[in-house]
């Protein structure tokens, strides 16, 4: 090969490997393209968040009670006390407010933790608790 034919070569490589860079860079763009988020899920809606939102402090346990406790507690699902029947609450109350609140924080039996209610802070929890315990003595 004369020199001529080395320069032109060399620069077909680099032009080659310019030209390739360029097509994975174009590659990438498009597989980013593809997997970008189409949209956001809004679970609690717009209603729930502006509540969540204005909230100075913590739920007061009747409403804990309606959004979180009731679904086991108004039909007694999975051997859950129903709010207000103090024959099934009696023995839980007499064990004490500190039991009560580590069994509901920390989850009991077949009742998870906090009732499943993750987005509830413990103080809420015991609010809910003395909710319940008061309309089942």
């Amino acid at each position: 090969m004369n020199k001529l034919t080395r320069i032109f070569a060399s620069l077909g490589l680099i032009v080659a490997l310019g030209g390739s860079a360029l097509t994975l860079a174009a590659v990438e763009d498009q597989i980013r393209e593809r997997i970008e988020p189409t949209g956001n899920v809004n679970i609690a809606g717009e209603e729930g968040q502006q509540r969540q939102q204005q909230s100075t402090g913590p739920r007061g346990g009747e409403e804990v009670y309606a959004d979180a406790c009731s679904a086991c507690h108004d039909s007694g699902a999975a051997g859950a006390p129903k709010l207000g029947d103090s024959g099934a609450w009696a023995d839980r109350i007499s064990k004490g407010d500190e039991t009560l609140y580590d069994h509901a924080i920390n989850g009991f039996n077949a009742m998870p933790a906090k009732g499943g209610c993750s987005g509830c802070s413990d103080e809420e929890v015991q609010n809910a608790v003395d909710y319940m315990t008061a309309q089942s003595e």
